[in-house]
């Protein structure tokens, strides 16, 4: 097991939360992809190594903060993405 493999970025499942919550029927998977790589990029990372560490030492209003910056950031994103779709 490589060292990369060991740690996680908690952002991403929160991005997914909330990419889960804002989904359109019309949303494609190549879409959905392109909306949670935008959002994780406009968003800070927080690694961790064990799920249990993060959820032991994060603040409930910390939480709450990186739930409502993970829902900002996708709605940003699902923008973003639609006006610059490939051709």
């Amino acid at each position: 097991m490589s060292l990369r493999d060991a740690i996680d970025n908690f952002y991403e499942r929160l991005v997914q939360d909330a990419i889960d919550a804002t989904r359109e029927a019309s949303d494609t998977a190549d879409f959905l992809t392109d909306v949670m790589c935008v959002a994780l990029n406009r968003l800070p990372a927080r690694y961790y190594r064990h799920t249990i560490d993060m959820m032991f030492y994060l603040a409930d209003e910390e939480l709450k903060e990186m739930k409502a910056n993970s829902l900002a950031a996708v709605k940003q994103a699902r923008e973003f993405v639609r006006e610059h779709q490939r051709s």
